[in-house]
């Protein structure tokens, strides 16, 4: 008896070992292919968002403008003081935010499987290569559900608890303004469970949240861009059956561990990569329901969805990209959470093969649409340099915002000159500081992806 004791805990000891050397292993290669999928990328993983963060981080303190919240520029500053450039700066703060859950995860025992597998996820991958918002507010997001954790579990309590679940909502807030929907979420949580002990203080919590939205609006917003709210919330700007079966596409796409991105052409290809997504979803809605979910569970799930439709139905009254991975990322961060926890409690260690088969499939795709980011910075700096125009302000024509192809060219001379700003008038074009497409590839040769 005595030695099938030791057997079973040697045995017990070597998988503890195993998935150790597991997890170190997937955290090392998150963080390697992380910096391969911006430098294999033509333009450095940004977008037309990109410039105006990495413009804001730049002429700060001046407040360029409000259609940004100021938390992720300031980050960005923040590591400009150590000598680099908006650009690698912000790659600084994807990689630290990565780092930081899987630390925080560890060092307080919270999620620690479920977030290195996530983290490993390409969609999320991608995200910390990238320099938007979203790279800087899911370790923010993580926060603020272990917070509500420790609230829901009463070891924070009274006005500790206020104190931090507030700050916590604010913190989302300044980072992207769709963090209004955690504070409804949170709100809606205390009146589902209003005879829980702890729903005062979520009620209160999204109420000193909503005070403090209303308080930004008028003492900051509206004080640098009185006309910011008349000029961005228009009724009935699209049809429903558009933006159901974007809502559709866009869950598929970001529930895929595997390709979350569609093929924009469309083809077979979709089928499956849809159909993997629609697969996982409804594998989530029977775990979800087939064991009845503790009270921290619960609260993830509801915040999760919660956030996922106000994120629809804003698109009736706010201009925003189709719903896809990245917009919905702060709340389908929650569902992954809670979707491999419970994964991981019905298959164990065999989970962490979704990431590492995610980690391969987000390898191929880059090796197959990769481009050259610092060969094109080479080229981007010489051309700027010549000009003189590496540390002046500059302007890049375009001729309506839709103008996608010819905006990449501006985000990546974002890259190496953050203060840039985009103009739609012809007769800027007459100026010498004004760069327009055929100006920039008439003097240099950018290497592109293929698969744009």
């Amino acid at each position: 008896m005595l030695n099938s004791i030791n057997s079973n805990l040697i045995t017990a000891t070597l998988i503890k070992f195993k998935e150790k050397y597991i997890q170190i292993s997937m955290v090392i290669i998150t963080v390697v292919m992380t910096i391969l999928r911006f430098l294999l990328n033509e333009k450095g993983r940004t977008n037309p968002d990109s410039i105006r963060y990495m413009r804001f981080a730049h002429v700060f303190p001046e407040i360029d403008n409000t259609t940004t919240p100021v938390g992720y520029p300031l980050f960005i500053k923040f590591f400009t003081f150590f000598g680099t450039d908006e650009f690698w700066s912000s790659k600084i703060v994807g990689l630290l935010s990565f780092l930081f859950i899987i630390y925080f995860a560890w060092r307080k025992n919270f999620f620690l499987k479920e977030t290195i597998v996530l983290c490993s996820l390409f969609s999320f991958l991608s995200i910390f290569a990238f320099t938007m918002s979203e790279a800087l507010i899911l370790p923010f997001v993580f926060l603020f559900t272990y917070c509500s954790h420790q609230i829901i579990n009463k070891k924070l309590t009274g006005f500790k608890a206020i104190f931090y679940l507030s700050v916590s909502l604010i913190a989302l807030y300044n980072i992207r303004y769709s963090s209004l929907f955690f504070i409804g979420a949170t709100g809606f949580f205390g009146l589902l469970f209003w005879k829980k002990e702890y729903s005062k203080i979520f009620i209160v919590s999204a109420l000193i949240g909503l005070s403090f939205i209303v308080g930004y609006k008028f003492l900051f917003i509206d004080y640098f861009n009185s006309d910011y709210v008349n000029t961005f919330l228009e009724i009935g700007l699209y049809p429903t059956s558009k933006l159901l079966k974007e809502l559709a596409q866009g869950l598929a796409t970001t529930f895929n561990p595997f390709i979350h991105i569609s093929n924009p052409s469309g083809g077979k290809i979709n089928y499956a990569i849809y159909g993997i997504g629609i697969i996982n979803i409804v594998l989530m809605i029977y775990l979800f329901s087939s064991k009845k979910l503790n009270e921290t569970e619960k609260f993830v799930l509801i915040v999760g969805v919660f956030g996922i439709i106000c994120s629809y139905f804003i698109q009736y009254f706010y201009a925003i990209t189709p719903l896809d991975y990245r917009l919905l990322a702060p709340f389908s961060f929650m569902i992954w959470l809670l979707y491999l926890k419970k994964m991981i409690e019905n298959f164990g260690i065999k989970v962490y093969v979704i990431g590492l088969l995610s980690l391969c499939s987000g390898l191929l795709f880059t090796i197959l649409s990769k481009g050259n980011y610092l060969e094109n910075r080479k080229e981007i700096t010489k051309f700027l340099k010549d000009e003189k125009l590496d540390k002046t302000p500059i302007l890049y024509y375009l001729k309506n915002e839709e103008d996608l192809e010819n905006i990449q060219i501006a985000e990546l001379i974002s890259t190496v000159n953050s203060n840039i700003d985009v103009t739609f008038k012809p007769s800027d074009t007459l100026k010498r500081k004004t760069l327009t497409y055929h100006k920039v590839l008439q003097k240099i040769k950018i290497d592109k992806n293929k698969y744009q």
